[in-house]
């Protein structure tokens, strides 16, 4: 994208990747140093204090984190075949993981928000920062969103059609991404059963991180037993296994369960709702006028291309582009490898930047 000319910034909401806890950049002289620091010290500062909960309720927390993680377990193990003791125990070495983060309990309390945050206060400020920087002519944006990221770009349409206000955006490419999951066999649906018990007990987060980190080297190596969690990240052969380690051992996090218990709404009818349940996000996309690039995988098991298409649908034809990548013979294309495959640099991103290219215009 940078090589094409444009200005290219990269948005990790909350909770996910670098982002950190109140950070003020005019002040910081090594941003990316303070935010790898800022996993342990800010959990020092904010809505709750260091040492707010007394050690019986921490301990009462973890308990309850605990009994949903098991249910986690469970559902990764659910449908294997039974395999030797000293080769499948994924349980140990999860609930070794979960100790971990036992010790920053303070900033896992911190984790208190669902998707409208993201929504209303994460993707507007960021958008606001970089046309105060970039300063574009329209004072419009181009936006990609792969996943979870373009669900929000769609959301963002429905809120602008139904209040009346400026779209902000030129044109939008989404990536693996949908408001309506309800016909397709997303492997989403393994989490549903975490939702109800997460709300009933009141706990904070769901440690799905922790759980694929622990389970990795169960899917990627001999013997194999838990092969299939791999292909819900890649299909075969479109990452190097380098790569797919790193992306599976550092991209997934602690998931608020605000956050899961609203997203679990985009399997119900009508697809994804607001957090009081009353606003569904795919209702006004029939009235955006903003080009959007649909893009889908056709080995992707989380979104996969009816998902993709059960949304793209509902945006009028002049407005709306639906591709699938991926072929018969092959290369296929899993649910990151749309944006981190072997093949995207010759396939998915040239198929970007001229949809971008022939939007741009001032």
């Amino acid at each position: 994208m940078s090589s094409q000319g444009f200005d290219t910034w990269i948005l990790e909401v909350r909770g996910a990747g670098l982002s950190t806890y109140r950070m003020d950049f005019g002040k910081v002289k090594q941003p990316l140093d303070a935010m790898r620091d800022s996993s342990v010290e800010h959990g020092m500062d904010g809505i709750f204090p260091s040492g707010f909960l007394e050690a019986r309720q921490n301990s009462a927390i973890i308990s309850q984190i605990r009994d949903v993680s098991q249910m986690l377990v469970n559902i990764v193990e659910k449908g294997q075949l039974p395999v030797p003791e000293q080769f499948l125990d994924l349980q140990g070495r999860f609930f070794t993981r979960l100790e971990e983060f036992q010790k920053q309990l303070d900033l896992i309390l911190k984790y208190d928000w669902d998707f409208d945050h993201y929504l209303e206060e994460d993707v507007p400020a960021a958008m606001e920062y970089i046309r105060t920087y970039c300063k574009p002519k329209d004072g419009k944006l181009l936006a990609i969103g792969h996943s979870m990221g373009g669900i929000l770009l769609y959301a963002m349409l429905s809120r602008c059609c139904s209040e009346g206000r400026n779209f902000g955006f030129t044109s939008i490419a989404t990536l693996g991404s949908s408001l309506d999951y309800t016909t397709s066999k997303s492997s989403l649906k393994l989490l549903l059963p975490l939702a109800d018990p997460a709300k009933a007990l009141n706990v904070p987060v769901i440690p799905i991180g922790a759980l694929l980190s622990a389970a990795h080297p169960l899917a990627s190596r001999p013997p194999y037993f838990l092969s299939w969690l791999s292909s819900q990240v890649s299909a075969q052969g479109m990452k190097h296994p380098k790569l797919l380690d790193k992306l599976v051992l550092n991209n997934f996090c602690t998931v608020p369960a605000k956050l899961l218990l609203q997203l679990a709404t985009a399997f119900q009818e009508g697809g994804l709702r607001d957090r009081s349940g009353t606003f569904f996000y795919k209702d006004y996309l029939r009235k955006s006028n903003v080009p959007v690039l649909a893009l889908a995988g056709d080995q992707d098991l989380i979104c996969p291309p009816e998902a993709v298409y059960e949304t793209a649908k509902l945006i009028s034809e002049d407005f709306v582009a639906y591709k699938v990548f991926g072929e018969p013979g092959g290369p296929h294309y899993g649910h990151y490898d749309l944006v981190g495959g072997r093949m995207v640099a010759d396939q998915v991103y040239p198929c970007i930047i001229e949809f971008l290219n022939r939007n741009d215009v001032i």
